[in-house]
C-alpha cells in the first residue's frame, strides 16, 4: 500500500477510475458531456484556488521566518513546482467553465452580462481576470523572483513585490468569483 500511495500518478489514475465508476454505476446512460465537464471545472478550479491560498495564506507570510540557508529549497523546488500546477489549472479551470457554459447554451449571454445569466457572468470575468493575473503578471514575475530567468537583485525583489500584488489581488477576487459560482442556479 505504501508503494501504490507514495506514487501520485498511480493514485490519481485510481482515483479517475473510481469517478468513471461512480458516475456510469450512479447515472448508467445519463453522463453527459456538460456533467463531465463541470467535474472537470470543478477540479481544476480546486487545484487553482487551492494553490492560490497555499500561496497566500502559507509560503508567502513564512518565507521570511524560514533560515536564509533554506530558503532555496522552496525558491528552487516547491514553488517552481506548485507554480506550473498553479498556472496550468487557471487555464484549464478557465476553458473548462467555457466549455460548460457553452455546451449549456449560456456562454454569450453570461460574457455579456445579460440576465438571467448576470451572477455567473461576473464570476466568469473575474476567472478571465485572474487567470490573465496568473500567466501575464504572476508567472513572468516569479520567474524572475525565483531566478528561473537571468534578473539583477533590484528585479529580483521588484518582481516579487508585483508577483505578490497580483497574488493578493487574485486572492480579493476570488472571494466574489466563488460567490458567483457557488450561487448561479
Amino acid at each position: 500500500m505504501a508503494k501504490f500511495f507514495g506514487n501520485l500518478h498511480l493514485v490519481l489514475a485510481a482515483g479517475l477510475a473510481l469517478a468513471l465508476v461512480v458516475m456510469f454505476a450512479a447515472h448508467p446512460g445519463m453522463v453527459d458531456a456538460n456533467g463531465v465537464f463541470r467535474w472537470l471545472h470543478l477540479f481544476f478550479g480546486i487545484t487553482w484556488i487551492g494553490l492560490l491560498y497555499y500561496f497566500n495564506f502559507v509560503q508567502i507570510p513564512t518565507m521570511p521566518k524560514i533560515p536564509a540557508e533554506l530558503k532555496p529549497g522552496v525558491s528552487k523546488h516547491i514553488a517552481p513546482a506548485a507554480l506550473f500546477f498553479f498556472r496550468w489549472a487557471a487555464l484549464l479551470t478557465v476553458v473548462t467553465g467555457l466549455v460548460v457554459a457553452w455546451l449549456a447554451g449560456y456562454v454569450h449571454q453570461a460574457l455579456m452580462l445579460q440576465a438571467p445569466y448576470l451572477l455567473i457572468g461576473i464570476g466568469m470575468w473575474l476567472a478571465l481576470i485572474m487567470a490573465a493575473n496568473v500567466w501575464f503578471v504572476i508567472w513572468p514575475n516569479q520567474k524572475k523572483a525565483l531566478g528561473i530567468v537571468a534578473a539583477d537583485d533590484a528585479a529580483k525583489a521588484k518582481a516579487a513585490s508585483v508577483a505578490m500584488m497580483a497574488s493578493r489581488t487574485n486572492t480579493l477576487l476570488s472571494l466574489a468569483m466563488l460567490y458567483c459560482m457557488v450561487n448561479f442556479s
